[in-house]
């Protein structure tokens, strides 16, 4: 019985969570009609609310988006308006912050995660995983003593929210395996574990 109960988890809570992710997903997307007159939105002209409207929508204005700020005058269009923008004290610093983070994130050239990296954290004797982003810069990198590295330490299961530590780069184990094998280690709170590449070597 417990045998049954068990397996039953096991097909039924990762197909679950996936529905409901992309559930919230294409919910969020959908507020996009929000933007349309109200006389537009599929509720006034059929009658009914179709979910995954405003999802199509979204990708829509994503990929036209794209498509205008790839040629000359979609160019000159997004460079006067970060113009604009940078001449806005607060918001200058926010955008330009912001896009930094995401020209990285989704660039082709982008590398965001560089290493999947071994450190103490939150108290020594303690290990976690984390991804270096980089080396300290500006007049932070004049007060730290020695060779020091950026670090990013995701949280589980949602690696969307984490720490960001300078940590000295003799305190950081490097590890052999790939970004994409590390996120996948903590989305699964350790349960599923990267391949050893050593041992399988050896075999």
């Amino acid at each position: 019985m417990k045998k049954y109960f068990i397996t039953g988890l096991l097909v039924l809570v990762p197909l679950f969570i996936t529905v409901w992710v992309i559930s919230s997903l294409i919910g969020t997307m959908d507020k996009s009609l929000l933007l349309l007159p109200e006389n537009w939105r599929p509720k006034a002209q059929l009658g009914l609310e179709i979910p995954g409207v405003g999802a199509l929508l979204t990708l829509l204005i994503i990929f036209m988006t794209g498509l205008i700020a790839t040629n000359f005058f979609g160019k000159r269009l997004i460079l006067l308006w970060e113009a604009m923008l940078a001449r806005v004290p607060v918001v200058k610093s926010i955008y330009a912050s912001v896009k930094q983070v995401s020209d990285t994130l989704f660039s082709d050239s982008g590398n965001a995660f560089r290493q999947a990296v071994l450190v103490q954290f939150p108290k020594l004797g303690t290990w976690t995983i984390a991804f270096v982003t980089g080396k300290p810069g500006g007049d932070v990198a004049n007060h730290l003593p020695s060779d020091y590295v950026s670090v990013y330490v995701p949280t589980t299961p949602n690696p969307t929210g984490g720490y960001f530590l300078m940590m000295p780069r003799a305190e950081v184990i490097e590890l052999d395996m790939s970004v994409d094998e590390a996120l996948k280690y903590i989305i699964s709170m350790g349960v599923v574990a990267p391949v050893d590449k050593i041992k399988q070597s050896k075999h």
